[in-house]
């Protein structure tokens, strides 16, 4: 029986949580903080120490502009385990000792893993031990991300990597539920297994099939929907900036989101001569954009901002006098959802310029202005027609549809969804 200082009902997610720059590192925030309002009693986001993710070379936010989490909500760093003998794995066995801690000691939990490698690998490895030693009452979500299949499942079934493929699709249908960021990327996954299933005779894809189910990733609407007229302007002072002067590209700074594409667009444009492009973002290819603004001759026209805060994010959506992201698919990466258009939408402001790239569509519906891939010229004239021919009322119709859309991707809705999936089997666990 619990005591009256033991949980009653925990949740525990693992990912890759602030500071990583990831919409969903975001997500789980979401999830916690509704968790709060729905029974969870104990809310944990388990995650890497910092030195680890630092190591790894994330794209990370300054760590004075992470905004705090509510009480109840308890973030997790577990050390690693073992010492330089163990050259890998240290941090992932620190991760799953800590899991196995938190699903052995009576407490009933729901463990959510977003991306299947490693997350889903350890809630899986921990809930078998926590099992075999004790009476755990655990019950496993687990989320498969765009970057799991093309950068783990996709890459193995390429490279006849039959043992590794096998293994994150079996981790994955290990769990209770299985669940897919959008449509897209469920397809995705499918196709991926059709392919190992061809080679080597194993069953996957229909298992995948029967098994995985969307749920679409939770954004907190009340972040953008809350700005005001004030905050807005405050924000954009503080960086020189002024409402409607500016296109923002807000996402990773990597080949795949198309920045080098946006730059070449505007150099030239007619927008260029109207308003300024403000670059946010942190990743892999700063130093090439850098360069590629200053062979532009616009340096004083582009900026670039990578130190952008999660406080300070809506009001520069808000701000803008037009949102573009010309992602693109690249071996790598595909963008699956597209979880910063969903959040453009609701602050408002200008339209989304982006391209029916994956699971964009999913994201957008027919809100956004979509452009091919790799088109800059494309991309320059719709640019231009948005920013220089369009009249305040074309602009205020694009802002109320938008935001009309994108509420159903709300953190609370998203939430309610996800776990009535799991009904009842999950309140088994309560």
């Amino acid at each position: 029986m619990n005591t009256p200082s033991t949980p009653n009902r925990r949740l525990v997610i693992v990912v890759r949580a602030d500071p990583v720059i990831c919409g969903h590192s975001g997500e789980a925030r979401c999830l916690a903080e509704v968790a709060l309002t729905r029974g969870f009693d104990d809310v944990r986001i388990v995650t890497w120490p910092l030195d680890a993710l630092e190591a790894a070379g994330l794209p990370l936010k300054p760590l004075d502009g992470v905004l705090p989490y509510s009480p109840g909500i308890t973030v997790e760093r577990p050390g690693p385990v073992g010492d330089y003998r163990v050259p890998d794995g240290r941090y992932l066995a620190g991760l799953i000792g800590r899991l196995v801690e938190l699903f052995s000691d009576g407490v009933p939990t729901v463990a959510m893993s977003l991306y299947l490698s490693p997350h889903a690998i350890a809630v899986q490895e921990a809930a078998q031990v926590a099992r075999r030693i004790g009476p755990a009452q655990v019950f496993t979500v687990a989320e498969a991300v765009g970057s799991d299949i093309t950068n783990v499942v996709r890459e193995c079934v390429a490279s006849d990597r039959f043992g590794a493929a096998a293994h994150i699709l079996s981790v994955y249908l290990a769990a209770d539920i299985c669940v897919a960021v959008s449509e897209y990327t469920r397809e995705l996954i499918i196709a991926s297994a059709a392919s190992l299933d061809a080679k080597h005779g194993t069953t996957f894809a229909q298992q995948c099939r029967e098994r995985i189910a969307i749920s679409y990733p939770a954004v907190d609407s009340w972040s953008y929907l809350s700005l005001t007229d004030a905050r807005i302007a405050e924000t954009l002072a503080a960086r020189g900036l002024t409402r409607n002067g500016y296109v923002l590209f807000l996402s990773r700074i990597a080949s795949a989101k198309g920045v080098d594409d946006l730059i070449d667009a505007y150099a030239g444009s007619r927008s260029s001569e109207r308003v300024q492009l403000v670059l946010a973002g942190r990743g892999p290819q700063e130093a090439e954009v850098l360069a590629r603004v200053a062979a532009s001759g616009l340096s004083d026209r582009v900026h670039v901002l990578t130190d952008v805060d999660d406080a300070e994010k809506p009001a520069l959506m808000a701000g803008s006098a037009a949102f573009v992201l010309p992602t693109r698919e690249q071996p790598e990466f595909v963008e699956t959802f597209g979880i910063a258009l969903v959040e453009k939408a609701l602050a408002g402001g200008g339209p989304v310029i982006t391209c029916a790239t994956g699971g964009v569509p999913e994201a957008v519906g027919d809100t956004a202005l979509l452009v091919p891939p790799r088109d800059p010229r494309t991309l320059r004239a719709v640019l231009d027609d948005v920013v220089c021919d369009w009249t305040d009322q074309q602009r205020s119709a694009a802002e109320e549809h938008a935001r009309a859309y994108a509420l159903q991707f709300d953190r609370a809705a998203v939430f309610d969804r996800l776990f009535a999936l799991a009904q009842p089997a999950a309140v088994s666990v309560a």
